[in-house]
């Protein structure tokens, strides 16, 4: 029975013949988003602000991810080789952004972008708690502060 739109179960099962191919195309959709954001990001906004709006929206990516977690958990195989060949886009992102706010000066040169990475899933833990969002754009501030040069604190 089509929905809405006019797509029917056929349509989609000819785009994603399982469930498990359904699934990993949403993954592999957001970790592709995430790619081209810190591109488009670093164009538009200065190093600084391009590096918070990329890492809102990785907190926000990880939230969604949260949701589909038990469902990925249940592919074949497990998700792990999922996850690995989406994790080479995301560090390579994040180590962009975090190259040119540390050539700006904005960042300090010492700071490990996949530290930075691996705080950032710990500020999407907060993704279950009410009013989550305010938290986790608090914390990222926090994670920004704290990466500045002592110089720009």
């Amino acid at each position: 029975m089509p929905n809405r739109r006019g797509i029917g179960a056929g349509t989609l099962y000819r785009h994603f013949p399982t469930r498990d191919a359904l699934l990993e195309a949403v993954y592999r959709a957001g970790v592709e988003r995430l790619a081209a954001a810190e591109r488009e990001l670093a164009e538009a906004l200065p190093p600084i602000e391009a590096l918070r709006a990329w890492m809102l929206l990785f907190v926000n990516y990880i939230a969604a991810k949260q949701l589909i977690a038990p469902a990925l958990n249940t592919l074949v195989g497990g998700p792990s080789k999922l996850f690995e060949a989406s994790s080479a886009q995301i560090k390579g992102a994040i180590q962009a952004l975090v190259e040119r706010a540390i050539a700006s000066g904005d960042i300090r040169p010492d700071l490990d972008p996949l530290d930075l990475l691996r705080a950032l899933v710990g500020v999407s833990n907060v993704a279950s708690a009410p009013n989550w969002a305010q938290s986790a754009k608090r914390l990222l501030e926090i994670l920004i502060i704290g990466s500045r040069p002592q110089n720009i604190q």
